[in-house]
């Protein structure tokens, strides 16, 4: 349906992400917080994804971990922090590679005509660890999981 923007401004701790869907946004809500759906989605395109442990609810905890096609694993994991059904979404995000660089991140789905614009507005703890996820390929990563998510939709509707 639409495109990846991402928004990093230099200097500021944040990167702000948006996508639209051709999906109505119950759905969207469902496909981002069902753990059945998350394998479906989630990660890069070559790679495979197990969901740990997913509690959606404030304070409950996640963990996912994504297989990559090289046989290495990545853990991520976090903390929901608020969670209004079907508008928005607010959590931690650590990656298990580089423990203690935690970011806070809100994920807002709006619906327009039927279609769900999805904004993920994440915080990290400084600018540097802010450009160190940008260099590590996060746009197209991001690109990639959008791009799945997109698909699932499609075969949700």
């Amino acid at each position: 349906m639409g495109k990846l923007q991402v928004t990093v401004v230099p200097g500021r701790q944040e990167v702000r992400m948006t996508r639209e869907f051709d999906a109505p946004r119950e759905l969207v809500f469902k496909a981002y917080t069902d753990p059945k759906a998350i394998p479906h989605w989630w990660g890069r395109l070559n790679s495979t994804t197990t969901v740990d442990k997913m509690e959606v609810r404030e304070g409950g905890r996640w963990r996912f971990v994504e297989h990559g096609s090289d046989g290495v694993d990545h853990g991520f994991h976090g903390v929901y922090h608020s969670i209004l059904r079907p508008e928005r979404i607010v959590q931690t995000f650590e990656f298990e590679g580089t423990p203690g660089h935690v970011l806070l991140e809100t994920a807002t789905l709006e619906e327009r005509d039927g279609k769900t614009q999805l904004t993920t507005h994440s915080v990290y703890q400084s600018v540097e660890d802010r450009d160190a996820m940008v260099r590590s390929g996060m746009e197209e990563g991001a690109a990639e999981t959008m791009d799945r998510l997109a698909e699932l939709l499609r075969t949700m509707a």
